[in-house]
């Protein structure tokens, strides 16, 4: 199967291309890029006005699959990544049972190239059953391709413990995505410790819950060297104490979701279950850190956390709805609109964060670039367009957004796997 793009804007943070070029296709590699391309070729895809992106690359999502399927599976999952233009995920291991083995890890590989229309790497837990109590088969997991563990939903809190973890981690060649928060101090919370909480007579959540734990995991991690990732940063002191690791040259990242760059608890009107997510929307200082801190690349990768609910797990008081936000369909035009359109970054910025940087984290060579020689995963995206985001639309299971009527510009038109066409617009 050969594919011919033509005339898109081909923006590649590997190359450093940012211009109109055509790309031609074979199999699944990328095999040409060039002003003009003048071959035959099975399918031509006009690409006038869009830009042509990497596929992007979504370090942090929930598919809830094996075991919680009536929330999302491989399959839904997927369909919803695709559509998004995310052409390779990272699922988080809280699943029911948790994904802490090296047999649990290779399941869902194998299944995941049966169902699911992208790539999907299955992360490791970093403690059996996400307890607490005792190391994971780490070293199993690493072969079996997880590229990172996590706790993600909670923290590793026995710090002797995670440092063991870290240590096999660093060995195995593998990173440990890190979910900051302090379990002591979250004291029954649901959003944001401020005066919205007081506000709607709701627990609140201070800043500390995450810090604390950040500053703990970036010692750990200079005591280690392990390849530490910050998932959902959400306040300006993550901001700063990632910068602080960075100056020092710790091999540590950190990545900042739509809802937490867009959103602050200022947001929250009324006591309304889609807005509660964990970390919670922060103040308004804190959204604007965490713009300057991608903005000045301190900030690595804008990632979903996409975290897909059942509609009556969801529809309640904040007090016992569960925590989580769905993304993957709405990341791309969320970040064009509300950083790119508005000059904190440029589209280069944007195809670096969401494809170049998770490539690079993950150790995936083939990836995050439209350059010759790269796997043909590729994000068309029209800037156009302008619509509000209907939840009623989604693909995903999970219709849980505060999103929902949120005016964006620009959408996935194409997105490419393998080489081949997984989603078109219609």
């Amino acid at each position: 199967m050969t594919i011919l793009i033509q005339n898109g804007h081909v923006v590649d943070p590997l190359t450093g291309k940012d211009g109109i070029s055509d790309v031609y296709i074979e199999e699944d590699k990328i095999c040409k890029v060039a002003e003009h391309i003048d071959r035959q070729a099975d399918r031509v895809i006009d690409a006038k006005h869009c830009y042509v992106l990497p596929g992007l690359i979504d370090l942090h999502v929930h598919f809830r699959d094996p075991g919680l399927e009536y929330k999302e599976t491989l399959e839904t999952g997927g369909r919803a990544a695709v559509k998004g233009g995310v052409t390779t995920v990272c699922a988080m291991p809280n699943t029911k049972p948790v994904t802490d083995d090296k047999e649990k890890v290779l399941r869902v590989h194998e299944r995941a190239k049966e169902e699911s229309l992208t790539h999907v790497i299955q992360l490791g837990a970093v403690t059996k059953g996400q307890e607490g109590k005792e190391l994971a088969d780490i070293r199993g997991m690493a072969e079996a391709g997880c590229h990172a563990v996590s706790e993600d939903g909670k923290s590793v809190m026995n710090a002797s413990l995670y440092r063991q973890g870290m240590k096999t981690a660093k060995e195995c060649k593998i990173s440990v995505f890190a979910h900051c928060e302090d379990q002591t101090m979250v004291e029954g919370g649901v959003m944001n410790a401020d005066e919205n909480a007081e506000r709607l007579e709701l627990r609140g959540i201070t800043n500390a819950v995450e810090d604390v734990i950040v500053a703990r995991d970036i010692l750990l991690a200079k005591e280690t060297g392990v390849r530490l990732h910050l998932c959902h940063c959400s306040t300006a002191d993550s901001v700063k104490l990632l910068r602080m690791a960075k100056e020092e040259g710790l091999p540590v990242t950190g990545e900042v979701c739509p809802h937490h760059f867009i959103l602050s608890s200022d947001d929250i009107r009324e006591d309304d279950g889609n807005y509660k997510m964990n970390p919670p929307l922060r103040s308004r200082a804190d959204v604007e850190a965490l713009k300057q801190g991608l903005k000045d690349g301190v900030m690595d990768v804008i990632a979903t956390d996409h975290a897909p609910h059942a509609g009556e797990e969801k529809d309640k008081s904040m007090k016992d709805a569960a925590f989580g936000i769905v993304g993957l369909e709405t990341s791309a035009a969320l970040t064009y609109t509300s950083l790119v359109k508005t000059g904190v970054l440029t589209v280069m910025d944007m195809a670096e964060k969401m494809s170049y940087n998770p490539a690079k984290i993950l150790g995936l060579e083939d990836k995050g670039s439209i350059s010759e020689g790269k796997t043909a995963d590729i994000t068309i995206f029209d800037p156009r367009r302008t619509y509000k985001i209907d939840k009623n639309t989604f693909v995903s299971k999970g219709k849980n957004t505060p999103f929902d009527g949120y005016e964006v510009t620009g959408e996935t038109v194409y997105t490419l796997v393998d080489g081949r066409v997984v989603y078109e617009r219609r």
